[in-house]
Order: C-alpha cells, then sequence, then structure tokens
C-alpha cells in the first residue's frame, strides 16, 4: 500500500510535459461565430504524420455539417453532453446524446456530425485523438461547415 503524499512531488523538467488548465490555448476557428466551436491542440499537429492530442470545446446550438477523416479518430467526453449523429444527411433531431465519461470510436471513412443542440446547460469537451495528417471532408462541400442546432 502506497504511503499518502504530504508533501508535493518535484517532476524532473524535461522528463515531463504539462499543460496546466489555465495555459490551455482556446481558439475559435477562422470563421466560425464567437461562442460557437474552440479548439485546443495539446499535442502532436493536425497535418504532420504521427499521434494527436486536440480538445474541442462545443457551445450549445451549433453542430458540424457531415464529414469524414481519412484516419480513425478516438474521443472522450470529458464534460458536457456530446450529440452525434451518423450518414451524410445532417439530421440534429435524429442525434444521440453522449454525456460525460463517454468513449467513442470513429472508424475512418465513416460520414457523421456532431455538436451540442439548442438549449442545453454547457458545452460539451471533448478530447479527440488519432494519427494525423487528419483530411477533413465534407459529405456536402457547397453547404455551411458548422450549422445551428
Amino acid at each position: 500500500m502506497r504511503p499518502p503524499y504530504t508533501q508535493p512531488r518535484t517532476l524532473k523538467l524535461g522528463n515531463t510535459n504539462f499543460i496546466l488548465p489555465d495555459a490551455i490555448e482556446w481558439l475559435t476557428p477562422a470563421g466560425a461565430p464567437p461562442n460557437s466551436i474552440e479548439n485546443a491542440l495539446l499535442a502532436g499537429d493536425h497535418d504532420t504524420p504521427g499521434p494527436y492530442l486536440t480538445l474541442i470545446k462545443w457551445h450549445p446550438g451549433y453542430m458540424s455539417a457531415p464529414h469524414t477523416y481519412i484516419t480513425d479518430r478516438f474521443a472522450f467526453v470529458i464534460s458536457g453532453i456530446w450529440w452525434i449523429g451518423d450518414g451524410p444527411d445532417y439530421d440534429p433531431a435524429g442525434c444521440t446524446p453522449v454525456p460525460a465519461g463517454s468513449f467513442i470510436h470513429r472508424p475512418a471513412g465513416t460520414p457523421h456530425y456532431d455538436g451540442v443542440i439548442s438549449g442545453a446547460a454547457e458545452p460539451a469537451v471533448i478530447a479527440l485523438s488519432g494519427i494525423a495528417p487528419i483530411h477533413l471532408e465534407f459529405v456536402h462541400p457547397a453547404e455551411p461547415p458548422l450549422r445551428a442546432a
């Protein structure tokens, strides 16, 4: 059995990388309305081959248009309720609510859309990981990439 720690432990700098919550840099994608969606890339890069980890914060009332990725993506809902839908046609009424603590595996090439419905009590924060490059492709490229839900 481990003894309880009475003093903070010191990490050897350079051996462990970490970002404290107040230092996470949330960015709104170009063209997105304020308080719709925010991203925070924590590790890796979406365009450079290799693993990545990013946080997505969906604010109530917004969802993505149907889209696909060329690689599998893994998601964990950190807080709030994330609403996910399958298929090439946008149907927010047919979305499934996925609460905090849930894990989602989205296979490569699967058309889907997601976000948070209007009237939700709080944003949903999701940790997304996979292997880059991600190559996001919208099913209907002529339609807006972000939708009011």
